[in-house]
């Protein structure tokens, strides 16, 4: 991990829905190359957080640098030049009913300015399914497919414009422990073979202990600590230790 080199940069980050403040004065930065793992609470701004990001929420003050850009001050077109660079793994997949696995992983291609030829199309879908170990599944439907397998679909279709950074928003939500601990497995293979790098939200401590190299605890708004799994764990600050015990 290079940790002289930041690709997000987060400063004195804030945001409230009316008199709730979800965000307060939150900082934090993610370096090139490593998995750092967002630790919360159900409800404690994690998910708000990595909409300001990607530019799908407003903060109401502070900056949010992705390479080297401040994200709230971006224009349209820069915003989804960015975004292309940016893969986002939502909670629900977000996989389109009623296209095939194939047509799931070409549209992101087809969104974004890229001109691809299609032999290379063809390429790219079978390189990303092939990484999630589902090459099989090209040809069929989402309904076809179980919440695991559609995980890695998801996780298929954000791979295939190469980003640079991957956002994962509670990606082991609703899957089986066994399912959980595949997708956890499969996020740390992606970052090792893609060199990408991984901001993941999430209060499943099985992920946390066995995918952060690098764990910042979102707590009352704020970035309350932060460091590695086992430096936490045993941290003398009882709001810490409560994720822990």
């Amino acid at each position: 991990m290079d940790t002289t080199e930041p690709v997000i940069v987060i400063k004195d980050l804030c945001k409230a829905f009316g008199s709730n403040v979800v965000l307060d004065h939150f900082n934090l930065n993610l370096y090139r190359g490593e998995n750092l793992v967002v630790l919360g609470k159900s409800g404690s701004g994690k998910s708000v957080l990595i909409k300001c990001i990607i530019g799908l929420l407003r903060p109401d003050s502070g900056e949010i640098f992705v390479f080297g850009q401040n994200v709230p001050e971006l224009s349209y077109a820069e915003l989804d030049q960015m975004r292309a660079r940016v893969g986002f793994l939502f909670q629900s997949n977000a996989l389109y009913d009623s296209m095939t696995v194939r047509e799931n992983l070409e549209f992101p291609l087809r969104r974004h300015w890229l001109h691809v030829e299609q032999k290379e199309v063809e390429n790219l879908v079978a390189e990303v399914l092939e990484s999630v170990g589902l090459a099989h599944t090209i040809d069929m439907m989402p309904a076809e497919l179980s919440g695991g397998m559609r995980k890695r679909i998801a996780l298929a279709r954000t791979l295939i414009l190469k980003p640079a950074i991957i956002l994962y928003d509670e990606p082991t939500t609703g899957l089986d422990p066994i399912t959980g601990m595949e997708i956890i497995d499969l996020i740390r293979d992606i970052q090792q073979q893609y060199k990408t790098s991984s901001l993941v939200i999430s209060h499943d401590m099985k992920l946390v202990k066995r995918a952060a190299g690098r764990i910042v605890m979102l707590i009352d708004g704020k970035c309350h600590a932060q460091g590695a799994y086992s430096e936490l764990k045993n941290s003398g600050d009882p709001k810490v230790r409560a994720f822990f015990d």
